[in-house]
């Protein structure tokens, strides 16, 4: 049986039009917005808190948390606010709870004088330098891993994970399959595409996320119970699991933002597809930066990949059958057909505007960002703290 999850992350404006980052936005100011939200007490332990006790909710901050000598967390400086879901059977129910909890953060949010938008790098900054410099506790934290190592990256960045998980596969199938995506990433991104602005300016292709972010960063991760099973890779394709619930979990973290979230559905329906899909021979334990910066600056405009995706698309769509979960894929093809991706939109909007924010705005539909139809006093077993 699979389980699914998606972890979505959201820009805002903030009250003054400009874009939320770690310069323009305090803590507390989205702190407000998160205190307004739920706690549902039935989630835990199935989503991790984390060490700086920050993740608390469904929604939470995120960021670059800070550290003093003694290992003391001092602030955290935001980038924008992450969503996650529980674990789901069906990926229409995983959509389905995004959704809603999309529509409660937008209403808080708005109400605030905030507005979500969909972007998937920093449309201002080209790096996040630590100010003050790191601590030696933060130093040494550093060197824990490949990811903590490049752990400045994900501020600029905005993108989803992507999670499965299926019961019965051994340790060797899991890593297989994570191998597997990774070697395929690159033709399965460019549905997400949506980071087109870098440094105050329109970039030259679709996904600036894409090309600084995967090589450096894994493509996917798959999370193991046991240490003497994890691989040793730069960057890492295996980690410990921080949670019982976390075993055997796929993560698939080389995607960019979608704001329509039929999208992230039918991109877990290709990779339930491609996990049980037994024709495709590649593999990889890290991620080919090369192939992934090639297909950022151009996405189905080249061949290469338009001919991978195809390929992809049609080997996951075998392996699905009749598995209800194939109807999912038909916006997909109907992408690749086209050749667009949501930055082409987003290029279009700013040559009639000239202006990133106003590009931003619309990026959102109107029904997404309307007000839930059940208000958090009205959901069964939950609380504001």
């Amino acid at each position: 049986m699979f389980k699914f999850g998606i972890e979505h992350e959201v820009a805002l404006l903030n009250k003054a039009g400009q874009f939320v980052d770690f310069a323009s936005t305090p803590f507390a100011d989205l702190d407000s917005l998160i205190s307004q939200l739920p706690l549902y007490e039935e989630d835990y332990p199935q989503l991790r808190i984390g060490d700086a006790g920050i993740k608390k909710k469904r929604w939470y901050i995120e960021g670059f948390e800070r550290y003093d000598s003694t290992g003391a967390v001092t602030a955290c400086l935001p980038k924008g606010i992450e969503i996650r879901t529980t674990l789901h059977a069906s990926i229409q129910r995983a959509v389905e709870e995004l959704t809603t909890s999309f529509r409660l953060l937008s209403r808080v949010a708005l109400s605030a004088g905030f507005v979500p938008v969909l972007v998937s790098f920093n449309p201002y900054y080209t790096e996040f330098v630590p100010d003050p410099p790191l601590s030696e506790f933060e130093r040494q934290r550093k060197r824990q891993s490949p990811e903590k190592r490049t752990a400045t990256i994900p501020m600029l960045t905005y993108g989803p994970d992507l999670n499965f998980s299926l019961q019965g596969l051994s340790t060797e199938e899991i890593i297989d399959i994570g191998r597997k995506l990774t070697y395929y990433s690159p033709y399965i991104i460019p549905f997400s595409y949506s980071s087109p602005f870098y440094g105050g300016k329109l970039w030259q292709g679709l996904s600036v996320r894409t090309f600084v972010r995967t090589g450096p960063r894994p493509a996917v991760m798959v999370f193991l119970g046991q240490p003497e099973e994890l691989i040793d890779s730069d960057p890492s394709l295996t980690k410990i699991a921080r949670l019982p619930a976390e075993v055997g979990r796929i993560e698939f973290k080389a995607c960019d933002s979608c704001a329509d979230f039929t999208i992230y559905a039918a991109l877990l329906a290709l990779l339930k597809g491609l996990a049980g899909d037994k024709t495709l021979q590649g593999r990889a334990t890290t991620p080919d930066a090369s192939l992934h910066q090639h297909s950022s600056l151009l996405g189905f405009a080249s061949k290469d990949i338009a001919d991978g995706t195809h390929e992809v698309l049609q080997a996951a769509a075998s392996a699905l059958g009749d598995d209800p979960d194939k109807h999912w894929l038909e916006p997909l093809y109907r992408m690749l057909e086209s050749q667009q991706t949501p930055a082409d939109e987003l290029i279009k909007k700013f040559q009639q505007s000239g202006s990133i924010e106003e590009s931003l705005r619309a990026t959102y539909a109107a029904d997404m960002a309307e007000p839930a139809l059940v208000t958090p006093a009205q959901i069964p077993h939950s609380k504001k703290p």
